[in-house]
């Protein structure tokens, strides 16, 4: 069976009796093995114990299929029910799991951690079509889906978290769950005492101070802000910024302008492109960021990613001090914002 991606935390925690093997597999790789071991502690909740569970990584089952079906049908020897985990990266294991789930033998659980699965993967095809398999999809969280991922991590914690700072953490977070899992737990650590977590004790936590410094740049050169641009660009250099960071950051700060104003060109509102973006806009620059989508038109958007794409190329091949070429570069398209 297929589960659904909004169903797949509830799916981890309380899979259906018949359930002899379940897939967890997707971008997420994070997200891939907490379900995977909230799974696992379903039925077994000390995954250490050697009696009640096993590990098998991919190559002891394509060496000897018959490990799986041993270790299915076998008991404990203090009783209850038993858990195989399998780590897995592609096909090579689905024609095993196929005849597996064709002719399962005893109740043991199967929890496989696999990769980023195409759609048309035979591992994927054979949890889908078997009625005793499940396919749950882990896929990097929304900004919806985290803000409950940062509340329920704090509220464990005693901690409670105030709307700005919540804003602030899942602007910072989401590419990966056991990364996010990381950084709150610092951040729990950090705030240990306190009642609630402050804006401060995100920043304190998860800030970069070279990002903000660099997002700075971006938005000026958007802007056209070539008073700022100038104050910014010496901030960075006197942090010894690479400029070759800093111009793959701006190329990434241009192409999402892009992105949101063929949005709005193909009709879509400007607000609702905006948050389609992932890793979010911060919530202190997504003014500047609507004002210079507004600004700029899709000709120069490409005009700018062109001159940025030339300048990065200039910077790794010529013996010119790559500070200078950045900056005459961003001032040339903050000249090009403020011309409209």
């Amino acid at each position: 069976m297929i589960v659904k991606t909004g169903d797949g935390d509830r799916f981890a925690a309380k899979p259906p009796a018949n359930i002899k093997a379940a897939l967890f597999y997707g971008p997420d790789s994070g997200l891939v093995h907490e379900r995977a071991e909230t799974m696992a502690k379903s039925v077994v909740d000390d995954l250490s114990d050697p009696f009640r569970v096993v590990d098998f990584e991919e190559s002891a089952l394509t060496s000897d299929g018959a490990k799986l079906f041993d270790e299915a049908a076998a008991i404990s020897m203090l009783g209850g029910r038993r858990v195989i985990r399998v780590r897995t990266g592609a096909n090579a294991l689905a024609k095993l799991f196929e005849s597996f789930l064709d002719d399962s033998t005893g109740d043991a659980l199967v929890v496989v951690e696999g990769g980023d699965l195409a759609k048309n993967s035979a591992l994927r095809k054979a949890f889908e079509d078997a009625d005793n398999g499940a396919a749950i999809a882990c896929y990097g969280d929304t900004a919806q889906n985290l803000s409950g991922v940062v509340r329920d991590a704090l509220k464990t914690e005693g901690l409670t978290i105030s709307a700005e700072a919540l804003d602030d953490a899942v602007s910072r977070l989401g590419s990966d769950r056991g990364v996010t899992r990381q950084e709150l737990t610092k951040l729990a650590l950090y705030a240990h005492g306190q009642k609630s977590v402050g804006v401060e004790d995100v920043r304190a936590v998860m800030g970069d101070e070279a990002e903000v410094r660099v997002e700075e740049v971006c938005d000026a050169a958007g802007e056209g802000d070539l008073k700022r641009l100038d104050r910014a660009l010496e901030r960075v250099w006197g942090e010894e910024t690479s400029a070759i960071a800093v111009v793959r950051a701006v190329m990434g700060h241009f192409q999402k302008l892009l992105q949101v104003k063929a949005a709005a060109e193909r009709g879509e509102n400007v607000d609702g492109a905006m948050r389609k973006i992932w890793p979010p806009i911060h919530f202190s620059r997504t003014a500047s960021f609507k004002a210079q989508a507004n600004r700029w038109s899709e000709p120069k958007l490409s005009d700018a990613l062109d001159l940025l794409l030339d300048t990065e190329a200039l910077c790794k091949t010529t013996g010119v001090p790559n500070e200078a070429v950045l900056g005459r570069a961003l001032f040339n398209i903050a000249a090009m914002a403020r011309a409209r």
